[in-house]
């Protein structure tokens, strides 16, 4: 091999062609060994992104190839740890803090010993996919499988105390040679796992926020963007979800966001308790960081980093959760690579392959069976940081043609203290047939049909603002007074939710039910009343009206929701 460095254009290196390279490969550039990838070859020339900055780089120095595209190692130890956006791990750089070019320690622990429990024992034929034995990762179990595309019989197979570096079992292949599986394995990030079928999405991915789950839910498997300007929350709502969801492990992405953020959130995850487990939440959280400082390239690979980690824990049959901040930023660094790279821009400079690299992303969420015939599922979850929250930006436009879940962030709601911030205006979701069967077993309700009754009282107190503000709330008739009173007993009493509170942060689905119907109750009620002369003011008077509002800061199920219940309905009926 003898290729050397031609010509250096920031992240973007040009180097002769020695005819054996591969489109993907990793490439160890100069002196230094700089981590980069291969991105384009001609009969010339070969194109290298490289991952490190590239100051001091030098006209003529070598660049050698490792024979591998860009991985990750997947083994027991992904829990808990802290990684770039190319998968070295944090912790293991020095005290300093910084990350000393051209160095890429072995990303998982390899000193400390997991007992290995076997599940098969030597002589058993086995395929791809299938499970070996567990070790405990924490409370989780973590398996040892068959990579994908091996099938033989088992040699030997170890149990006992191990370290991922160990040999865990010896499988005989049909041509008599010997396949040595050790307790990790390395998969290339931009190459899907392989599944058995991608099967049906029908049950929520809860996440316990009312506005989420009840308004605009996706499934386990589902996939939604969480646009939103500066300071609307985005990453609240991101640390709510990975905090409650019914998602058994959580992949946090860091992608291009500011240092403080992603040191703040280090400091806050490891102290933050799972409320399932009550343990520490971070040890079922793996965390992918790259801030806005280090390489814009390794910003561009990291959310295939997340994912492909995702795909691995999935395959073990568990429910996974990705959450993606931002992808704005992730596109931010795929254009400027594209600019150093002389292509032809789209909108706003975005080339014109932003919309694939979108959905080749989105599209390895999904529900899944797995090789080991068991399923296991990827939720994508998004923010986009539209410059100005300005929605009609490519990133979001684009992004809104591959998800069906859209969970808008209003800039106004966030500054009233409405939290989670999500605009009933302009968000959407996509996945109501899907889960209608599973919320009518909750409730034995009309699910969709609440949905639109609610949608449309809000939508209607929206239109009703402008007018208050010219002729005032008094002038208006009592009919559309009654439906600014349900709005604002919807907005404060069921879609706003105290992340502080010890109740009220999290709301079983029965109790959201219960919230909405005798809020729509109360609308049904006042609308007859009304038709029997009795005064709007004579309806706003009722201590049901205080009442409804509270509701959802008692336990549920409890003596005192259940009381004030009782006490609305009587009231009605007096």
């Amino acid at each position: 091999m003898n290729m050397k460095i031609k010509s250096i254009n920031g992240p973007v290196i040009k180097c002769d062609n020695d005819g054996i390279v591969k489109m993907g490969e990793m490439v160890n550039v100069g002196q230094l060994n700089i981590i980069g990838e291969v991105i384009e070859l001609n009969k010339e020339n070969v194109i290298v992104q490289v991952y490190e900055d590239t100051t001091g780089l030098k006209i003529g120095e070598k660049v050698d190839s490792s024979g591998h595209p860009l991985s990750v190692c997947l083994g027991p130890g992904l829990l808990g740890s802290i990684y770039d956006g190319i998968g070295r791990p944090l912790k293991r750089f020095p005290e300093d803090g910084f990350i000393k070019r051209g160095l890429f320690p072995f990303p998982l622990d390899d000193k400390r010993t997991y007992k290995f429990e076997a599940l098969k024992k030597s002589g058993d034929v086995v395929f791809e996919g299938e499970k070996l034995g567990y070790v405990y990762e924490y409370d989780i179990k973590h398996f040892i499988m068959v990579p994908p595309g091996i099938n033989g019989k088992i040699k030997e197979i170890q149990k006992g105390d191990r370290t991922v570096r160990d040999i865990f079992a010896k499988i005989e292949l049909e041509n008599g040679s010997i396949y040595e599986i050790k307790g990790y394995q390395t998969w290339g990030v931009r190459t899907k796992r392989p599944v058995i079928d991608r099967l049906d999405i029908n049950i929520p991915f809860f996440t316990g926020q009312r506005v989420l789950d009840f308004i605009f839910p996706i499934p386990l498997g589902g996939v939604a963007a969480i646009p939103g300007g500066f300071g609307a929350g985005k990453t609240v709502v991101q640390h709510s979800i990975a905090k409650w969801s019914n998602a058994d492990i959580i992949i946090y992405v860091g992608c291009g966001e500011r240092g403080n953020e992603i040191a703040q959130l280090l400091e806050e995850f490891p102290e933050l308790i799972d409320p399932k487990t009550k343990k520490p939440l971070i040890e079922r959280t793996i965390i992918i960081g790259n801030t806005s400082n280090m390489p814009v390239t390794a910003r561009e690979s990291s959310i295939y980093t997340g994912i492909t980690i995702a795909e691995y824990y999935r395959d073990m049959g568990y429910n996974i959760a990705i959450l993606a901040d931002s992808t704005s930023r992730w596109a931010e660094a795929l254009r400027e690579i594209s600019s150093r790279l002389e292509e032809i821009p789209a909108e706003e400079g975005y080339p014109a392959y932003l919309a694939s690299r979108l959905a080749e992303y989105y599209e390895r969420a999904g529900h899944f069976r797995t090789l080991n015939k068991e399923e296991g599922s990827i939720t994508a979850i998004g923010a986009v940081s539209p410059q100005g929250g300005d929605f009609s930006e490519p990133v979001t436009q684009h992004t809104k043609r591959f998800v069906r879940g859209f969970w808008a962030l209003d800039k106004t709601l966030s500054s009233a203290k409405h939290f989670p911030a999500i605009s009933w205006k302009t968000s959407y979701s996509e996945y109501d047939e899907e889960l209608k069967d599973w919320w009518q077993l909750k409730g034995n309700i009309d699910w969709i049909g609440m949905k639109k009754k609610i949608k449309a009282i809000l939508q209607t107190a929206d239109k009703l603002e402008n007018i208050i503000k010219i002729v005032g709330f008094e002038s208006l008739p009592d009919r559309q007074k009654l439906n600014v009173l349900t709005a604002n007993l919807i907005k404060r009493g069921f879609l706003q939710q105290d992340a502080y509170d010890t109740i009220d942060n999290y709301c079983v689905p029965e109790k959201q039910v219960k919230l909405a119907e005798i809020i729509l109750e109360f609308f049904d009620f006042g609308i007859e009343k009304l038709r029997e002369g009795v005064s709007f003011n004579k309806l706003n008077n009722l201590e049901s009206v205080e009442k409804i509002q509270r509701l959802k800061f008692h336990p549920f199920p409890s003596k005192k929701f259940d009381d004030d219940i009782d006490f609305i309905k009587n009231e009605m009926e007096e």
